[in-house]
């Protein structure tokens, strides 16, 4: 297989449309056309680079608003409110 442009006698790039067009080419060796497609599938699969990562989980333990100190609470019960969470 080949990636790169081969020139022609004079230099003249001398490939057909179709090519020019193709994303790889065998240049040695007779492949079947199932051995085609699967190497075709294994390089769209590579080019591809596998998508977005998926976002991460939030990690509420290391979560910065935590670490502010809330308001204290005045009235009755409030001795309650000092340590039950929000």
């Amino acid at each position: 297989m080949s990636g790169g442009a081969e020139d022609g006698v004079d230099g003249v790039d001398e490939k057909t449309p179709e090519e020019r067009r193709a994303l790889f080419r065998v240049v040695k060796g007779d492949p079947t056309p199932e051995e085609l497609a699967a190497l075709t599938v294994v390089l769209a699969a590579a080019a591809s680079g596998g998508g977005a990562a998926p976002p991460k989980p939030r990690d509420l333990w290391s979560n910065p608003a935590d670490r502010v100190r809330r308001p204290l609470e005045v009235g009755p019960g409030a001795w309650r409110a000092s340590v039950l969470p929000r």
